[in-house]
C-alpha cells in the first residue's frame, strides 16, 4: 500500500499535466476547424502568395510551424487537425516562410499558386535575372509582397547586379531601379554602397504599394539587413512609423528618388544597353531592376464621368471623407475596408456598390465591419449593381434593372488592378503560371 501512494505522489502531478495538454489540444484543434470552415464557407481558400504545403506523411504535429508564424496571434494561418499541421486561413498567409525554417522534419514545401488558381510570375535565374540578359526583378511582381522578403531581394538582386561586370560608359548609366517600393528602396540604398552609377524612379512616393495602405494600417515587418544602415529592428509597426522611418533613411544615405515618374517603355538597343522611356524623358542604363508591384495600374470602370476629380481608386485617409457623401465600388478587401472606414470616420453617407450578390472574396473580419456598419445605420450596401453615370453631385447606379440617383462628394473605385504582365512580354520577359509548385 506504501508502494501504491508513492507512485500516486509522482503519477498524479503528470495525469494533471498530461490532461492539460489533451485539454489545450482540443482547444485549438477546435479553433482550428473553425477558422478552417469559415474560411471555406467565405470561399477565401486560395492562398495570393507564397504558402506552405504540408506533407502529411512527415508531419509529426508538433505545432512548431504554427507557434513559428509571424501572423500570431492577429491571423491563424497554420493550425493543428488530426494531430497533423494544416493551412486553415489561406489568404491571411503573406509568405514568410518561417514555417518551413521551424519544421524539424522536413514536411513543408513553399511553393506559388495551386491546382486550381495559377499564379503568374516572371521567369527568373536564381540571381533575380529574368531571359533578358541585365534586366532584373525583385519584391512583389517576382511573389514576394512580404516586405522583409522584399527589402532583401532588392539588396541581393543589386548585389548580383554589381557582381556581373554589366556598366555604362559615358551618359549611360549602371543601373536603372523602377520603383521605390521595399525592394526598390533596399536596392537603391544597396547601389549607394556599391558606389554605382544609378537612378531610381517612381510613378508615386516612396514606398509603393506600403504608401497605398489605408491610414493607420499595421503592417509587419521583421529584421533585415542593409548596406550603410545596418539591421532594420521594425516589427507590427503602422504604415506612417514604418513610411517616417524610411523617409530619414532616404536623408540619411542622400538618395535622390525621382517620383512621379512612370515608365512608359523599355528598348533594347544594339550596344548592348536599355532605354527606359517615361513621360519625363529617357535614360540609357546597362542594367534595369523592375521593383513594382503586381497591382498594377487601377482597374477603371469606363463610366462617363469617371475622369472626374473626386474619382480615386484607393483609400489613403478616412478623415478627409468626414460630413462627405460617398460611394464606394468593389467587392474585395479593399472596397469593404474603405467603405467601413469612411462610415466609422464620420462620413455624412457611404454607399458600397458591387455588381456580384455577395462579398464571398472578402475576409470574413471584413465583411463582419460592414455588416456591423449597416446595422448601425452608417452604410448601404447594393450587391447586383453596378454604376451607370459619374455627375459633379450625384452618381447614377442601376440595380434590378432600376437606375438610383444619389447625391455624391466623391467616389472610391476599388476594383483591382491590371497586372503588368503584358508590359513584361513587350519587353520580351517571359513569365510562368505556378500550380502549387515552388
Amino acid at each position: 500500500m506504501a508502494d501504491y501512494w508513492q507512485y500516486a505522489v509522482y503519477l498524479l502531478p503528470l495525469a494533471v499535466i498530461l490532461g492539460f495538454y489533451i485539454g489545450r489540444l482540443r482547444r485549438h484543434e477546435a479553433d482550428s476547424h473553425a477558422t478552417l470552415s469559415e474560411a471555406r464557407e467565405a470561399g477565401l481558400t486560395e492562398p495570393v502568395s507564397l504558402h506552405p504545403v504540408i506533407d502529411p506523411n512527415r508531419c509529426l504535429g508538433c505545432g512548431a510551424c504554427v507557434a513559428a508564424c509571424p501572423e500570431q496571434p492577429d491571423h491563424q494561418v497554420l493550425g493543428l487537425i488530426g494531430g497533423k499541421a494544416q493551412l486553415i486561413s489561406p489568404t491571411d498567409c503573406i509568405g514568410h516562410g518561417a514555417c518551413k525554417i521551424a519544421c524539424p522534419m522536413d514536411a513543408i514545401t513553399l511553393v506559388f499558386g495551386t491546382e486550381t488558381r495559377g499564379v503568374t510570375i516572371p521567369v527568373l535565374t536564381p540571381k533575380f535575372e529574368t531571359n533578358v540578359p541585365g534586366i532584373y526583378v525583385a519584391g512583389e511582381l517576382g511573389g514576394m509582397g512580404l516586405i522583409k522578403n522584399a527589402l532583401t531581394q532588392g539588396r541581393q538582386a543589386v548585389d548580383a547586379i554589381k557582381a556581373n561586370g554589366r556598366r555604362g560608359r559615358g551618359n549611360v548609366l549602371d543601373l536603372l531601379i523602377v520603383g521605390a517600393g521595399p525592394s526598390g528602396f533596399a536596392a537603391a540604398i544597396t547601389a549607394t554602397a556599391h558606389k554605382l552609377r544609378f537612378e531610381t524612379i517612381e510613378q508615386e512616393s516612396l514606398g509603393g504599394c506600403v504608401f497605398q495602405y489605408p491610414r493607420g494600417k499595421v503592417v509587419m515587418t521583421q529584421p533585415a539587413e542593409l548596406p550603410l544602415v545596418g539591421q532594420i529592428k521594425l516589427s507590427t509597426t503602422s504604415k506612417e512609423d514604418l513610411l517616417t522611418f524610411w523617409q530619414q533613411l532616404e536623408k540619411k544615405v542622400g538618395l535622390s528618388i525621382r517620383y512621379h515618374e512612370r515608365v512608359v517603355g523599355i528598348e533594347a538597343t544594339p550596344a548592348g544597353t536599355f532605354v527606359v522611356r517615361t513621360p519625363k524623358g529617357a535614360y540609357e542604363t546597362a542594367n534595369v531592376l523592375l521593383a513594382i508591384g503586381r497591382r498594377g495600374t487601377p482597374r477603371k470602370l469606363g463610366v462617363p464621368g469617371e475622369e472626374l476629380p473626386k474619382v480615386v481608386y484607393r483609400l489613403i485617409d478616412p478623415e478627409q471623407y468626414r460630413d462627405q457623401r460617398v460611394l464606394v465600388v468593389g467587392g474585395g478587401d479593399s472596397a469593404l475596408e474603405a467603405a467601413a472606414s469612411c462610415a466609422e470616420a464620420g462620413a455624412k453617407s457611404v454607399m458600397l456598390s458591387y455588381r456580384g450578390n455577395a462579398f464571398g472574396r472578402a475576409k470574413p473580419k471584413n465583411r463582419q465591419r460592414v455588416f456591423e456598419a449597416e446595422q448601425a445605420g452608417l452604410l448601404k450596401v447594393l450587391l447586383d449593381s453596378n454604376l451607370r453615370r459619374i455627375e459633379p453631385q450625384q452618381v447614377h447606379v442601376e440595380q434590378g434593372g432600376k437606375v438610383i440617383t444619389v447625391g455624391n462628394d466623391a467616389v472610391i473605385v476599388a476594383a483591382g488592378g491590371i497586372l503588368p504582365n503584358e508590359f513584361l512580354k513587350s519587353i520580351g520577359i517571359a513569365v510562368e503560371t505556378k500550380y502549387g509548385t515552388a
